[in-house]
């Protein structure tokens, strides 16, 4: 005869399964957990790292009027092009969050994305781009206005009232907008172009995160998880840059989602240690999924690398929940995977010591020694007539910039490796409007090479400025700066303060009034100093003390650093290939992804200890 009890245990129902995989583990978080995030949160507190209340009410301000201006420039459209009185009074458009604001975890001073979706009759290229543009131009709350029609995802970048807004608009197929639109509903993907679809997919992939994460206080547990990783000193300054080849916010918060559906009852300090064990041990290229990937009859395309080859290249896949599904991170390369990796070892290593009390939480968000950490670098410097026009060509630049690093991989067959620098630099001494990017530059790690043997690149780079030059929007003034800079020739300006080195090498370029001026310079004396410019690297550097890098908030009015080659004429870059040791990553081994393609879509359960 079985017992009740028998029954009872028999009939039990299975573990919920939560993404494409059962979870890693059930368990609740111990007395020690529970300490540790008590801890972890009173740092974060401690270190302002929350948005206040005020900041808060502004942006709920900022969204209700930029919701009004787009209402009332739909219905002077509708106006405009004959309608009746009863479809003007009817005309509506909406303004639709997104992103880390969507999801409750951005911070103070982060971007607000936002989607307008209008009817039918109004479309992106004029309406959006000319006309709308011009009403923004027009008011006095709108600052910093940048229209970047040309980019994957067209979006309209400016500052309301000191909100930093990144707008994208979608046409979608209905004459009358509603109030209460379901964006989720794939029915709104109907006879819509792909930049379209693109701009949509923001919301519906911010609508599906919250929908697959398994924990009813999703916008505390994920917030506080992809704060503490992302937006503080920890990867902010190493790898938070989706132009540059590294991983955005969406990214980030499905990577982050993923690791709370395989912990389902984890708390935050938690989260944390187990999303550097887990990453850490990743095989790449196989794909982070939140969800099956979904075929649907409307026919756009989805990652699919068995039948798609160029998804085959893809090196760190991440893929998006809604449909059409998409790898959020295709612009990660080799080099910037590889950068990655170091850190979620060094996060790994931190965490394991916290949890064995041989480490505080601070020591998760210390500085990161970027000038430190190589030996070599590239620096790019763009310089405009005007900061308005420095805007528009430092964003199609550093839209670009992943491509120089492709080019130089693809050049060297992978054995010269780039970590670009996400954010960028600027010499508030010099009076010429400008910024600076750098690269770091060392040779792939076990790779055997021939004593003093030098890497060439002067002709990639040669091709990278013929490439940005294609700007459509090109204006007279608007010119690029490529250079070599060892170590110890980094300019003074990218440390805290204006730290100088304590010492300088015989072989520094001394800075002149004349040479700091160059990017002030007719083409005329351009051309007569650039006979005179030689760019060498000293394969002896000496590592230097540590520093802390920093960039600074805003553009002004500056000119580039003195070695630099010009955009019209040869780039004298001759990279040494030596072994350029990082500074953080010593001693630990690279996960480089794997050179075969991806056989499955299915995402594969690294095999981790609990």
């Amino acid at each position: 005869m079985v017992s009740s009890e028998s029954l009872s245990e028999s009939a039990a129902p299975p573990p919920k399964k939560y993404g494409v995989t059962k979870p890693l583990s059930l368990a609740g978080p111990t007395e020690a957990d529970l300490q540790r995030n008590a801890e972890l949160e009173k740092f974060l507190r401690e270190s302002e790292l929350y948005e206040s209340e005020e900041e808060t009410a502004r942006r709920e301000e900022v969204l209700q009027r930029l919701d009004e201006i787009v209402k009332q420039w739909v219905k002077q459209l509708t106006r405009q092009r004959g309608y009746t009185d009863q479809m003007v009074e009817d005309a509506n458009a909406i303004i639709v969050t997104f992103g880390s604001y969507r999801l409750g975890v951005h911070g103070p001073g982060a971007d607000v994305d936002t989607l307008c979706v209008g009817p039918s009759y109004v479309n992106r290229e004029e309406d959006f781009f000319i006309l709308l543009h011009d009403i923004l131009a027009e008011m006095e709350e709108v600052r910093e206005l940048q229209p970047v029609p040309d980019a994957h995802v067209p979006v309209m970048k400016f500052k309301f009232q000191g909100i930093s807004i990144d707008l994208l608009y979608a046409s979608i197929t209905l004459l009358v907008i509603p109030e209460d639109l379901d964006i989720s509903d794939q029915s709104i993907l109907y006879n819509v172009d792909g930049p379209t679809v693109r701009s949509l997919n923001g919301c519906r992939v911010a609508d599906q995160i919250l929908k697959l994460v398994p924990n009813a206080k999703m916008s505390e547990v994920l917030g506080q998880k992809t704060w503490c990783l992302f937006q503080c000193e920890f990867l902010v300054p190493r790898t938070i840059s989706v132009v540059t080849g590294f991983l955005g916010g969406v990214n980030w918060a499905l990577l982050v989602a993923r690791i709370c559906q395989f912990y389902p009852n984890a708390i935050p300090s938690m989260l944390v240690s187990r999303f550097f064990r887990v990453y850490t041990q990743w095989r790449w290229p196989n794909p982070v999924m939140l969800c099956p990937i979904e075929e649907d009859e409307l026919g756009f395309l989805v990652w699919d690398p068995r039948k798609n080859p160029k998804d085959r290249t893809h090196h760190m896949p991440i893929i998006t929940p809604a449909y059409p599904c998409m790898n959020s991170s295709y612009n990660v390369s080799p080099s910037t995977l590889r950068v990655m990796m170091d850190q979620f070892q060094i996060g790994n290593k931190i965490c394991e010591d916290v949890e064995l009390n041989k480490a505080q939480w601070p020591a998760l968000f210390e500085h990161y020694f970027f000038f430190e950490a190589y030996k070599n670098y590239l620096q790019v410097e763009i310089v405009a007539a005007d900061n308005g026009d420095l805007r528009a060509w430092k964003g199609w630049v550093e839209s670009r910039l992943r491509q120089l690093t492709l080019k130089i991989e693809r050049d060297t067959n992978g054995t010269l490796q780039c970590h670009p620098y996400p954010n960028e630099f600027v010499d508030m001494s010099k009076p010429c409007p400008h910024c600076t990017f750098f690269m770091g530059l060392q040779r792939q790690k076990g790779v055997k090479v021939q004593e003093g043997q030098q890497f060439d690149i002067r002709g990639t780079v040669d091709e990278f400025k013929q490439d940005v030059s294609m700007y459509s929007y090109w204006r007279p003034g608007m010119d690029i700066y490529v250079s070599h800079v060892p170590r110890r020739e980094i300019p003074a300006y990218v440390f805290p303060d204006g730290y100088k080195r304590p010492r300088q090498s015989r072989n520094t370029i001394q800075h002149t009034p004349e040479t700091d001026a160059k990017g002030c310079m007719s083409s005329e004396e351009r051309r007569s100093k650039r006979k005179q410019e030689t760019h060498t690297v000293d394969v002896q550097s000496d590592k230097l003390p540590k520093r802390a890098s920093i960039s600074p908030q805003d553009i002004g009015s500056v000119s580039p650093a003195s070695v630099s080659s010009r955009s019209g004429g040869s780039s004298q870059i001759i990279t040494p290939e030596e072994s350029l040791q990082e500074v953080k990553t010593a001693g630990l081994q690279n996960q480089s992804s794997d050179d075969k393609s991806t056989e499955d879509t299915g995402e594969q359960k690294p095999c981790i200890s609990e």
